[in-house]
């Protein structure tokens, strides 16, 4: 196995990373947890489950550590390619993460809340607070998901570029990236918009492309008809 393909592997072992914990943190703690339009329902829900709400923080952190790490093994496996896309993938990443710690910052000040209340008789200060930290840590993680979708766009861009990876993929990638985009507009603009058919859809490409590269960088490596030069071995 070459530096290229063992990078790549690399790569791809932090995308799974990513991935799994995203999933988790992001979609599966959620589903367990939070009522929608009944912040009483969800804090007795969270007391009841206080181990995966710990769980669902400590699996973003790690997945924020771990998506910097990616950016940085993707901008050595592709900077050869083209060094200013890859500059600008790694910058937008870099950009995101304290963005999504922030956010996530409102999940343990919740943490902190429920050790020191009895959400069974909750009064309606306590569920002013619970609803303000659930709205600042989603308001946040929408802000954020404008960087998870923008960095899409180079990374695809690379891909296609480089046919290290089915070009495909870098169309998903890039199509993913202007859904996400959208998808963050229309939260803001449109009233009720998450409650409409299309707004389960709008991310689909971006997961199709992520979930495609990871699985590619993991188990195929890169194409050996690649004639790229291979990144040198000194450090960034």
């Amino acid at each position: 196995m070459n530096a290229e393909s063992r990078l790549a592997r690399v790569a791809g072992l932090l995308y799974l990373v990513v991935v799994l914990t995203g999933l988790f943190s992001l979609a599966y703690v959620p589903s367990k947890l939070v009522v929608h339009g009944d912040p009483q329902a969800t804090l007795e829900r969270m007391v009841v489950s206080e181990t995966l709400l710990r769980y669902g923080v400590a699996s973003f952190l790690v997945e924020q550590v771990a998506f910097l790490f990616l950016a940085f093994a993707l901008y050595r496996l592709l900077r050869a390619v083209d060094q200013i896309a890859a500059a600008i993938m790694v910058m937008l990443v870099v950009a995101s993460v304290p963005l999504a710690l922030m956010s996530v910052v409102e999940r343990l000040n919740l943490l902190s809340l429920l050790d020191r209340s009895d959400v069974t008789h909750a009064s309606d200060q306590l569920l002013a607070l619970a609803r303000s930290s659930f709205d600042a840590y989603s308001h946040g993680l929408l802000v954020t998901s404008v960087f998870w979708g923008l960095w899409l766009f180079p990374f695809g861009f690379l891909i296609m570029r480089s046919r290290l990876l089915p070009r495909v993929l870098g169309v998903f990638l890039m199509i993913g990236c202007a859904g996400y985009v959208v998808d963050v507009l229309c939260s803001i603009v449109l009233p009720g918009y998450g409650d409409m058919a299309m707004s389960n859809y709008m991310t689909l490409p971006a997961a199709i492309g992520e979930i495609g590269s990871c699985l590619w960088l993991l188990v195929v490596g890169v194409r050996r008809t690649s004639t790229l030069p291979l990144p040198p071995s000194h450090p960034l």
